[in-house]
Order: C-alpha cells, then sequence, then structure tokens
C-alpha cells in the first residue's frame, strides 16, 4: 500500500468511544420515540428491547471482523474480504448512499432549530464547517465531538430526572392490544439511534491497538447509549403517558417546557442543535473513511483515495460528500426522502452479519447464533419500513450494481 493512501492511528479508546456514542446520541433521540409510540404504544420497552437486542449482534460482528480486518470501510471491507467483491459492493454502496441522506437530514435539524426563517442556509453552512474540522485530522474530529457528547449528555440525563420527579401530565393508554408490526416498526426506528458503532469500524484504519481497541469501543458506545435511551423512554413513557407521548412533536421539548420554562427549553434547543452537529461530524468522517475504501479497491474512482500529507485524511472524499450533501439541501426535500437511509444502513449490517458468520475462530461471548440472528433481524427490520422507502433504495442500489458492472472493463485495464 502506497503512503500516498495510508493513514495514521491516532484514535485512542476513549476517542473512538466517544464518536461512536456521538453518532448514536444525533438528533434522533429529540424526535424517535414520537412516531416509536405511536407505532408500539405501552409495548415501547419492548421495541427498545429488539432494537437493542439486534444492535448487539451487529456490534459483536463487526467487533469480530474489525480485529481481523482494522482498515477503514467496515462492512464493505468485511464482505469483499469474506463473501467476494459483489457483496461488498452493495455494503458500501448501500452505506455511502443511505448516510449521505442522513448528514443531509442531520444538517437541516440544525438548521431548524438553530435559524428556522434560514435552515437551509444554516444547514449548508455547517456542512461547510464541519468538513473543515474533519479535513483538519481525526483528532480534532474526536475532539470536538467530546465536548458535544459531554453537553449533550449531560441535558438528557437532566430531562430523564425530570421526566422521573415531575408529577405525571399523561394518563395510561387507551388502547393496549398487542401489536406485532407496530413494535417492529419501532424497534426499526429505535434500531438507528443504535448504528453509530458502524463509524468505529470504518475508521479502523487510525485507531491504536485495533484489535484490543475496537472491540471494547464499540461496545462501549453501545452500552452508554442503550442505558440512555432506555431511561428516556421509561421516563417519556411516565411523565406523558403513551398516548400524549404519540402525540408530541418533540417529548423532550415539552418535558422542559412544562417544568423548566425558557431555560429548559432554551437547553433542549441548543442540545438538540449541538446533537445533529456531532452526528453530522461523525457521520461526513464516517462516509470519507468508506468512499476511500471503495477508491482504494477501485469500486470508485481512484481519485477519492487521496490522503492528505498534514493531516493524514482522506480529502478527496470527504470533499465529495460535502459537495452531494450542500446538493441535495439545496435542491431536496431532505427530510421527506431521508427514510431510505434506513433500509440501505440495514442492507448493510446484513452484509456484516453474512460475512462473521463465515469466520471459524470467534470469542465465547459471540457465537454464529448471534451473526444468524442479526442477519434475520436486520432484513426483517428492515421489511417493516414503508414500502416507498424500500422502492427507492432498491433502485439506488440497483443503479450502483448496473453502473459497477458497465465499468468493470474499465476496472480490469491496467493502471486504472
Amino acid at each position: 500500500m502506497s503512503s500516498e493512501s495510508s493513514l495514521e492511528r491516532r484514535l485512542g479508546g476513549v476517542d473512538a468511544t466517544t464518536v461512536g456514542v456521538g453518532s448514536m446520541i444525533g438528533a434522533g433521540v429529540f424526535v424517535v420515540f414520537t412516531p416509536a409510540a405511536a407505532a408500539a404504544g405501552p409495548w415501547l420497552p419492548l421495541a427498545l428491547a429488539i432494537a437493542g437486542i439486534v444492535a448487539y449482534c451487529n456490534a459483536s460482528a463487526t467487533a469480530q471482523l474489525a480485529t481481523l480486518y482494522p482498515t477503514s470501510g467496515g462492512a464493505y471491507i468485511y464482505g469483499r474480504k469474506r463473501l467476494g467483491e459483489w457483496p461488498g459492493f452493495l455494503a458500501g454502496w448501500s452505506f455511502v448512499t443511505g448516510k449521505i441522506a442522513s448528514c443531509a437530514a442531520m444538517a437541516l435539524t440544525f438548521g431548524i432549530y438553530v435559524f428556522p426563517d434560514y435552515a437551509t442556509a444554516a444547514a449548508v453552512a455547517a456542512v461547510v464547517v464541519l468538513t473543515s474540522v474533519n479535513l483538519l485530522g481525526i483528532t480534532r474530529t474526536a475532539w470536538v465531538t467530546r465536548w458535544i457528547v459531554a453537553f449533550v449528555a449531560a441535558i438528557l440525563v437532566f430531562v430523564v430526572v425530570v421526566a422521573f420527579d415531575a408529577d405525571p401530565i399523561g394518563g395510561p393508554a387507551t388502547a393496549t392490544e398487542f401489536s406485532p408490526y407496530g413494535v417492529l416498526q419501532a424497534a426499526g426506528l429505535f434500531f438507528f439511534a443504535f448504528a453509530g458503532y458502524a463509524r468505529i469500524a470504518t475508521m479502523g484504519e487510525e485507531i491504536r491497538e485495533p484489535k484490543k481497541l475496537i472491540p471494547l469501543a464499540i461496545f462501549s458506545a453501545l452500552l452508554i447509549t442503550f442505558v440512555l435511551y432506555v431511561l428516556i423512554g421509561l421516563g417519556l413513557l411516565r411523565y406523558l403517558g403513551p398516548d400524549l407521548l404519540a402525540m408530541t412533536e418533540a417529548p423532550l421539548h415539552a418535558v422542559m417546557e412544562e417544568v423548566g420554562g425558557g431555560v429548559g427549553t432554551t437547553a433542549i434547543a441548543m442540545a438538540a442543535a449541538l446533537a445533529s452537529l456531532g452526528a453530522l461530524l461523525a457521520l461526513i468522517a464516517g462516509i470519507g473513511r468508506t468512499t476511500f475504501a471503495m477508491a482504494r479497491e477501485g469500486d470508485l474512482p481512484r481519485v477519492f483515495s487521496k490522503v492528505g500529507t498534514r493531516f493524514k485524511v482522506p480529502w478527496a472524499a470527504e470533499l465529495v460528500v460535502s459537495v452531494v450533501v450542500i446538493f441535495l439541501l439545496l435542491t431536496q426535500d431532505v427530510l421527506a426522502v431521508v427514510g431510505f437511509s434506513s433500509f440501505g444502513v440495514l442492507i448493510y449490517y446484513s452484509v456484516a452479519n453474512a460475512a462473521a458468520l463465515t469466520l471459524d475462530e470467534r470469542p465465547w461471548h459471540a457465537p454464529k447464533l448471534l451473526n444468524v440472528a442479526g442477519l434475520l433481524g436486520c432484513l426483517l427490520l428492515a421489511f417493516t419500513l414503508p414500502v416507498g422507502s424500500v422502492v427507492l433504495m432498491v433502485v439506488v442500489l440497483g443503479a450502483g450494481v448496473i453502473g459497477r458492472a458497465a465499468l468493470a472493463p474499465v476496472r480490469r485495464r491496467p493502471g486504472a
């Protein structure tokens, strides 16, 4: 591997964990509980548990594979190494296309909370600034994410305390009939709150002592986020009740508005803005690394495999990601189309679980049964998503497959 395409191992365990937590505690925590409660009702904790189990299965597969292949690209590399070029490409293309839409949504969430009258302009500015931070090196990315996570986590813990301490304003559910489909749909929504540990794997080439620190960071980030989400979910159910929660567009804001007044709502708005920025920062870095890995293998134009000599970041990949995100912000109703990214991420993790199934040597706490459960769980949750989202993502994935097949003769040329 040439020095031009080599990254440097600059992240420790705390930094890697922080990047994972920052990716998971994004803007979604401020809105996901409402649609999840509408789908699952009082069975919300069960949906959260299912999402946590599937997330653990995926984390187990990712951690196993990341110790064997501690390079940038995550499941893209795992799929190529264990299953072949086409499954690897499917994972990488699913991740890149799906998460680019998520970047645009996170940026727009920031704009809506901070400058509602100029949301798109603020979103574009956020993308430019955070891309610049990423281009200054992965340690800057981790440093900024650490401060964002600290502030947002403190606000969320305060909301939990308030939700359990204040007198409830909502009553018990008026309809308690169990709906398996509703619970699975809610689990699908919750699952993406736990998907941020993929960012740790995609940056595996920049983590020191990868065989030790990558699994530790993945499971630590997942555990921290899961505990926080359980506490928030139980607190919201106690304070608002399932029916009122399902009708409240911004439940965390509602809790602080009821008991904290203007100061509380301002704090929540700031936390939502910072959370979206933290997730966007980590997403741009993760997508850039996967794009870099795909370019290095020839599945995307090789110009995207260029790495800066000073800060050792894949600058070409990160720049093209930011350009596409800005294009979406300026031309698309991002919040309306971002649902298809959920399907893409689930396909990404399906490939990771399938790749982990091929491993013969594995730790005692990661039997093959976990990989089977993760694979089936991902596919099940994927097909609980709205039909329109599934169809749109299938078209995007199909376009990528056709494009790769059409360019195959060019890729095989010497020096291509």
